[in-house]
C-alpha cells in the first residue's frame, strides 16, 4: 500500500511517498481503507517540530483524523462490520501510524459509524475539531458531561472565532443541545458561515463593540465561552460572563501566557 511518511521534522518537503506492507488488525482492532485523510494544526506542527530538523526514533505517518470503509475486523470486535463507513479520530496520537495512508489499523473504538447520507469529507473533518468543541461545551461544573438535545436548554454560549473548525463545530453542537448561541467573527463571509452553522447572533468584532452587543442579545450574560484566543479576549470574556460561568480555552501559541485579573 501507499503511505506518506516522514523520518525527521521540518517543512512539508520532508514528507515522502512510500510503499509499505499491508498489516492485519489484532484483537479489538479494525483495518480501514482510508478515503479521506484530515489534516489538523497538530499534524503539521508535529511534522514541523522545533525547526531543528530532528530525526525521529521511527518513521511516522501523519494525520490524526480521517474517514473510510472497514475492510477487515480483528478478533473480538463487535458492533462493526466489513463494509461499514466510518470516521476516525486521534489515530496518530501516541503512535507512528496516522491516516495519511491507503489502509490504517486502529482500535475499534476509534472507528465511528458514518451515515450513508454523509460525505467522507465531513467524516474526516470531525475528529479533533468536534471532540474539542464537545469538551469545551461540557467543562462547566454544573453542566452536562455529554451533549444531547435539550442538554443546554436555557444556557447562553459565546463562541469566539465561529468560522474556525472548532468554533464551527461548537456552534452546531451548542445549537443542537438547545443553547442560545452567540459568536464573534472578523468579516461578513465568516459571519455567513457561522449563521449557516446555527448561530443565533453573529458579531463582527472589527465593527461592533463585543460586550455591548452580547448584552443586547443576552442581557443576563453568558454561561459558557468557547475561546480560541483567550489572551486577546480575556477582558471581554470577563465582562460578559455570568457569575459561576466557564471560559473553555482550547488554543494557544507556543510560549503564550494569560494574565487573569483576580478580582
Amino acid at each position: 500500500m501507499k503511505a506518506i511518511v516522514y523520518e525527521r521534522t521540518g517543512p512539508s518537503s520532508v514528507l515522502v511517498l512510500q510503499d509499505r506492507p499491508l498489516t492485519s488488525p489484532g484483537p479489538g482492532q479494525v483495518r480501514v481503507r482510508v478515503v479521506v485523510s484530515g489534516v489538523n494544526p497538530t499534524d503539521w506542527k508535529s511534522r514541523a517540530g522545533s525547526g531543528t530538523g530532528s530525526k525521529l526514533d521511527a518513521p511516522k505517518v501523519p494525520n490524526q483524523d480521517g474517514a473510510g470503509v472497514i475492510d477487515e475486523l480483528g478478533p473480538g470486535v463487535t458492533g462493526l462490520s466489513i463494509g461499514d463507513r466510518v470516521w476516525l479520530w486521534d489515530v496518530a496520537w501516541g503512535s507512528t501510524e496516522g491516516t495519511a495512508q491507503e489502509y490504517v489499523v486502529v482500535p475499534a473504538a476509534q472507528a465511528v459509524a458514518l451515515p450513508d447520507t454523509e460525505s467522507f469529507d465531513t467524516g474526516a473533518s470531525l475528529g479533533i475539531p468536534a471532540l474539542t468543541a464537545h469538551r469545551a461545551l461540557t467543562s462547566n461544573q454544573n453542566g452536562p458531561d455529554r451533549l444531547s438535545p435539550g442538554s443546554l436548554e436555557g444556557k447562553v454560549v459565546l463562541v469566539t472565532g465561529g468560522a474556525g473548525a472548532v468554533g464551527h463545530a461548537a456552534i452546531q453542537l451548542a445549537r443542537w443541545a438547545g443553547a442560545t448561541v452567540i459568536t464573534t467573527v472578523s468579516g461578513e463571509r465568516k459571519g455567513e458561515l457561522a449563521r449557516q452553522a446555527g448561530a443565533h447572533y453573529v458579531i463582527n468584532y472589527r465593527t461592533a463593540g463585543v460586550p455591548q452587543t452580547v448584552y443586547q442579545a443576552a442581557p443576563g450574560g453568558v454561561d459558557t465561552i468557547v475561546d480560541v484566543n483567550a489572551p486577546a479576549n480575556i477582558d471581554t470574556d470577563l465582562k460578559v460572563l455570568k457569575p459561576g460561568g466557564t471560559i473553555s480555552i482550547y488554543a494557544a501559541a507556543p510560549g503564550e501566557s494569560l494574565a487573569i485579573p483576580i478580582r
